[in-house]
């Protein structure tokens, strides 16, 4: 659903360190504009923009750290199941620094020093492992209509690996009892949970809110097989923890919109279609945008044929009722894990001299899509392609797939095939050319088969939930993405157990499909010496100009200094876990690369103009603030679980010296 285990060995290989950049001791300037970050992606339309700018292109370099937190969970890694990934993206309410852990706690700091306020602790049960082992953080609300002083007035809300949505006051840390249970809703009742494992049915999102609604999806271990759990979206009653409305993003029922392009049957019988990256919210407009998944089980879609409606689509609901506005489905029948994994971007987008309410949506194909706001026309042409069909019994995969005329991919979508192969050494190198002529590759869109094909791009993207920042003065999109193949294998349901038993590929997912005639094998096709089979650079930062649909700047994000030979480094970039923030001082901020640095870019030209090391990794988005004057970019850095990156609990804070 998010980064695969097919993925993890290229992954631990490429984990590097920078050299550290030296700062100054000159004093920040005291101009920093009033900013504050109170929703995970900046405001509620997830623009991950910042008006701060005292931070610039000029004096970028003077950045220093100046405080750094400690959760103290650290000792969890090795005692629990759960070894946890840190992705949260910290908010910044009521002169408080909000955020949680992969461990179920929340805290607020002080985001001046980076003290501790208060914790509060979900008492998620750590005996037992979850099919996802990230939280991306909280939601933020507040009741206006109450006295300050009120218990809950204001309220955080955070979605657990267990499956509870609670709430806690934002004042002290304590539960709001008067939600749901004790300040908990269980969110696995009502959605088909029964029967399946405990750690099946996740949150990893930060909830969305909507005037009094707070707003969820779910993440789901996905792949099991065909029935799994429902992937409606739901929204409850912030004080109470009613349920007001739900969306199933799969039409079950004859008299729901879009059940006619099902099979009643299997439309019944199908799960998924979640909702687990974050949802965006049009509060003037009274509009949710909702990025959904794929309908299971990913890669075998015989049990759902048809387009599957709704699934892998761009929705707007009615963020009061839940009514379905339009949709867009940006995969039909999907059978490559290619979800929707990113937050939905409201930005002004101003297009042939007019300024649109728009909606851009980055996917893991590398494609943006842009639509108008209100009614979901694209603002750049879409074109539905033919695109490689299956061959696979059972099988019946969609004729053609949709493709925005612009802006172009910002990954290779084109066949693989033995000229491409890469290595260190001719001896790598002729390896890795035998194991691309032994898959099928006819490029993006080639479908799964027995004989296993080389899928681009992979299934962690392109882009992933690290998703878009956007500058609308310079109308730029900007985005980290992947770009490097997996191997994807169907395998007769009769030998499934005894190939996974025999230990042949030990670096290789395994899922079952249940109720489908295959399971699955995926893997990152790697040379012997563990560097991809195909050439570098296998990750990049890219400038989108939506105004123009085309690429300003591209350029390799992630450097292999310390696991290249004689600590040598090559900037060949590297996948990235995490996403990109910019602010108005001409800068954008990222962490994502597994070589465990902040880096700060100039978002006009692209490049790079500082970088420190954390002590962890920094798989996360990092945010910005200014608070009397003196403006922060802070970091999660706590590493992956999937990714090998190094681990920790930490927040980072940097400054320009005071």
């Amino acid at each position: 659903m998010n980064l695969s285990n097919s993925v993890r060995a290229l992954l631990v290989v490429a984990s590097a360190t920078l050299t550290l950049v030296a700062c100054d001791q000159e004093s920040a300037p005291r101009d920093a504009p009033s900013a504050d970050w109170p929703y995970y992606g900046g405001d509620p339309g997830g623009s991950r923009h910042s008006p701060a700018e005292q931070i610039t292109p000029s004096n970028v370099t003077r950045l220093q750290r100046v405080w750094t937190f400690s959760t103290g969970e650290r000792a969890l890694h090795e005692d629990a199941p759960i070894t946890g990934s840190y992705e949260a993206t910290p908010i910044l309410v009521k002169d408080k620094l909000f955020f949680s852990t992969p461990f179920g706690r929340v805290f607020a700091l002080d985001p001046e020093t980076g003290n501790e306020i208060w914790r509060f602790d979900s008492e998620l049960d750590l005996a037992h492992g979850y099919a996802e082992q990230a939280n991306r953080g909280v939601s933020s609300w507040h009741d206006r209509s109450a006295s300050q002083d009120l218990p809950c007035q204001h309220r955080i809300f955070l979605g657990t690996l267990d499956g509870r949505l609670m709430a806690v006051d934002g004042a002290n840390g304590e539960r709001c009892a008067d939600f749901g249970s004790n300040g908990s809703v269980d969110l696995k009742q009502g959605v088909r949970s029964e029967g399946h494992g405990p750690g099946e049915y996740t949150i990893t999102s930060p909830p969305a809110i909507a005037g009094d609604l707070v707003i969820t999806g779910s993440a789901l271990g996905d792949n099991r097989g065909v029935e799994l759990e429902y992937g409606v979206v739901r929204a409850f009653d912030v004080r109470s923890g009613n349920l007001v409305w739900s969306w199933d993003p799969i039409p079950r029922h004859p008299d729901q919109e879009g059940h006619d392009a099902w099979r009643a049957d299997q439309a019944r019988q199908t799960g998924a279609a979640n909702a687990w990256a974050p949802l965006s919210v049009d509060v003037e407009r009274d509009m949710v945008f909702i990025p959904t998944g794929s309908a299971s089980p990913d890669y075998y879609g015989g049990e759902r044929l048809g387009d599957n409606r709704y699934a892998n689509s761009l929705v707007a609901l009615r963020a009061s009722t839940g009514e379905l506005l339009w949709w867009r489905q940006l995969v039909h029948h999907d059978l490559w894990d290619y979800d929707i994994p990113a937050q939905p971007s409201l930005v002004e987008l101003t297009k042939d001299n007019r300024v649109i309410p728009a909606v851009i949506q980055a996917t893991k194909m590398g494609l943006i899509f842009a639509f108008e706001r209100n009614t979901g026309e694209p603002l750049f042409d879409i074109e539905e392609r033919q695109v490689p069909q299956s061959s696979v019994p059972g099988e019946q995969s969609w004729a053609t797939q949709p493709f925005p005329v612009a802006p172009p991919p910002l990954v290779r979508h084109g066949p693989i095939n033995e000229d491409d192969a890469w290595g260190l050494t001719p001896w790598d190198r002729g390896k890795c050319r035998e194991m691309i002529r032994a898959h099928q590759s006819n490029g993006i869109y080639t479908p799964p088969g027995v004989q296993g094909i080389l899928q681009t791009p992979h299934t962690a993207g392109g882009v992933n939930w690290g998703g878009i920042a956007f500058d609308s003065d310079k109308q730029l999109a900007i985005v980290n993405v992947t770009d490097m193949p997996i191997s994807t294998t169907l395998i007769p349901r009769e030998t499934f157990e005894a190939e996974k038993k025999a230990g042949e590929y030990p670096d290789a997912e395994f899922a079952r499909q249940s109720g489908t005639p295959y399971g699955m094998r995926r893997e990152t096709p790697l040379s012997p010496f563990g560097t991809p089979c195909v050439a570098p650079p296998w990750g990049y930062l890219v400038a989108v100009d939506m105004e123009r649909g085309d690429i300003r700047w591209k350029v390799p994000f992630g450097t292999t200094a310390e696991a290249a030979p004689l600590g040598l480094e090559f900037n060949w970039g590297l996948p990235s876990i995490g996403g990109p923030i910019v602010t108005a001082g001409g800068l954008a901020f990222i962490g994502a690369a597994l070589d465990g640095y902040l880096r700060a870019y100039d978002v006009e030209r692209g490049v790079e103009l500082w970088r420190s090391k954390l002590p962890a990794g920094g798989q996360a988005t990092p945010m910005t603030y200014a608070v009397n004057g003196r403006q922060y970019v802070v970091i999660v850095a706590g590493g992956h679980a999937g990714a090998g990156t190094t681990p920790g609990d930490y927040v980072v804070a940097y400054a320009l010296p005071d």
